[in-house]
């Protein structure tokens, strides 16, 4: 898999399309996350790409929401990054916004946590801690259930992730909160 950006273009590139520090944030987050999983699943030679594929997989969400997946090959090529970083960042729309399927290990972790990210995220800043540091798996599958609670992140694209990398649900919840802890005070500074 082909990684042709720094991790400064790559930032550059995502700062370009996108000011809101939530959308920043996440960007930031499923970047580590991303990272994490790569080391975690054998892929450390590939952790740069997969981290910088997390970076920008939403590159176009801010500024086209209507075209989600759909803008980002045009803005991601215009900033020069490869068709691998392309279709990658397309598959983790497949069935909901572009018909790119994931294939790639990579493309199913970033599928999978993408929405988790953003379920585990908002689970955190109702804690006494704000964080994830003290986040258990259970916590999160109680705010799963509770269809209202960040109703904006959906169950069934996280049920599907899991499915498509052939995990209990459980497993998804435990290492995505481990790989979320990997990166958490890392992004806080980065946001300061």
């Amino acid at each position: 898999m082909e990684n042709n950006l720094s991790r400064q273009e790559a930032l550059a590139l995502l700062k370009k399309y996108n000011k809101e520090p939530f959308h920043i944030q996440h960007a930031l987050t499923v970047e580590g996350v991303m990272r994490w999983f790569a080391n975690e699943l054998g892929y450390g030679e590939e952790a740069d790409f997969w981290a910088n594929t997390g970076l920008l997989h939403d590159i176009d969400f801010e500024l086209y929401p209507e075209q989600h997946c759909v803008k980002a090959p045009e803005l991601l090529r215009d900033g020069g990054a490869s068709e691998d970083i392309i279709h990658a960042v397309c598959s983790h729309g497949y069935g909901i916004c572009c018909d790119v399927k994931p294939e790639h290990e990579m493309e199913k972790v970033l599928f999978a946590v993408d929405e988790l990210t953003g379920l585990i995220g908002a689970a955190a800043l109702m804690r006494p801690s704000k964080s994830v540091m003290d986040m258990e798996a259970a916590s999160v599958k109680k705010k799963f259930k509770d269809k209202k609670f960040a109703a904006g992140c959906s169950r069934d694209v996280i049920k599907q992730g899991a499915e498509n990398l052939g995990w209990e649900l459980n497993d998804l919840f435990e290492k995505t909160i481990l790989a979320m802890r990997s990166c958490e005070e890392q992004i806080q500074k980065e946001m300061a």
